[in-house]
């Protein structure tokens, strides 16, 4: 869908759904982005419907008011539909997408590899074919994107560039996940439970399998076959109970992990993705927390990259919600700045290697620009 008009670019009209810890900081965010208008808000919880979307996140409001159904979501005829739930909705999806509208998501799906193999469709297909038929349907196109997965890999591909005979590449993400309030996602994965449940490496493995989707797609653009992805992990046990006052972890509760997603060729683990994360520093094992994203290239040369988040100098840490908000925005920015090139994208599903460079830069505040064109 192109957003060309008499040879100057219109804002991209753009609809999002929901406003948990990532799509409340959107709301906020878009507001800063000069090529984007918010023309809508999808909202699944029935205390929204009917709110202005920034009453919604606490700040004033900007003149959106949340809708409660897709067919709301449809008739407002926007060019993107950006998803910030935290798992994919293909109902949401599929009449989206065939109305000719197209979806930008950072709702675990980078390839769909995982999603195919992890998450049967009712229908038998897979996920993966249910998006490209209502692509094709509605000459839309579908792309997912986040910070881990998703920019956290372009940055490793991006480091390769400089390197030749590559033998091995890690991608390694170092992190205290305390600050993500979200109950549903880490009961899901498993933290909290006795490290002694059997269940618990299963509940790891599903519901982080997406990290096998970014092996693939830095084995994709690295042009390097693999027989397999395996996963590897270490649980960490909490040697105290642990009131974090959104979540508790009782003592001998998974607190913290460390899992490997290994691209294995030829026998050989050659791209890897490694999570290092911690609830709590106090469990056994314990890891050293760096805080950052870790490139790591062997080959010649070999290259050693951190990739390190620091918050705006004057940001006000007095609530953990605030220090939230970093990892939130961090998440979500991919998605919106990428929104332009997947509107002007070919009809279908694509990832990031199919992307132009512009797709991963961000944007200038509306100030600097307005400056900048007089």
């Amino acid at each position: 869908m192109t957003t060309q008009t008499k040879g100057a670019m219109r804002p991209v009209r753009v609809f999002q759904v929901a406003t948990g810890n990532v799509g409340s900081e959107m709301i906020k965010r878009i507001r800063y982005q000069p090529d984007l208008e918010l023309v809508g808000l999808h909202c699944y919880s029935p205390e929204k419907v009917g709110r202005d979307a920034g009453e919604i996140v606490g700040i004033d409001p900007v003149g959106v008011t949340a809708t409660g159904t897709v067919e709301e979501s449809i008739t407002a005829e926007p060019d993107c539909v950006t998803f910030h739930g935290v798992f994919p909705d293909l109902e949401l999806y599929v009449p989206v997408l065939e109305a000719g509208i197209d979806i930008v998501t950072t709702a675990d799906w980078i390839t769909g590899h995982h999603r195919n193999a992890n998450h049967p469709h009712p229908s038998g297909r897979t996920e993966e074919e249910v998006i490209r038929a209502a692509c094709e349907r509605g000459g839309s196109t579908f792309y997912g994107t986040g910070m881990n997965p998703g920019l956290a890999q372009i940055l490793t591909i991006v480091h390769s560039a400089d390197v030749t005979e590559i033998e091995r590449v890690l991608c390694k993400e170092s992190v205290d996940v305390s600050c993500h309030h979200s109950v549903d996602t880490w009961e899901e994965v498993g933290f909290g439970r006795s490290v002694e449940d059997p269940e618990v490496p299963g509940m790891l493995e599903k519901y982080t399998r997406v990290f096998e989707d970014a092996v693939r797609l830095m084995a994709d653009c690295m042009a390097l076959p693999l027989d397999e992805v395996r996963f590897e992990y270490e649980l960490g046990a909490c040697t105290d109970d642990v009131d974090l006052g959104w979540y508790q972890l009782p003592a001998g509760s998974l607190g913290g992990c460390y899992l490997k997603y290994l691209g294995m060729s030829d026998g050989e683990p050659r791209i890897e993705m490694h999570l290092e994360w911690q609830m709590t520093p106090n469990t056994e094992p314990h890891w050293d927390i760096q805080g950052c994203y870790i490139t790591q290239i062997d080959g010649d040369p070999c290259i050693y990259s951190k990739h390190l988040i620091l918050p705006k100098p004057g940001t006000d840490f007095s609530s953990p919600e605030a220090f939230a908000a970093v990892g939130m925005t961090v998440t979500g920015m991919p998605a919106l700045n990428a929104i332009r090139s997947v509107v002007d994208a070919p009809a279908g599903i694509v990832t990031s290697a199919d992307l132009p460079l512009r797709s991963f830069a961000g944007r200038f505040t509306p100030e600097i620009v307005e400056r900048a064109g007089r």
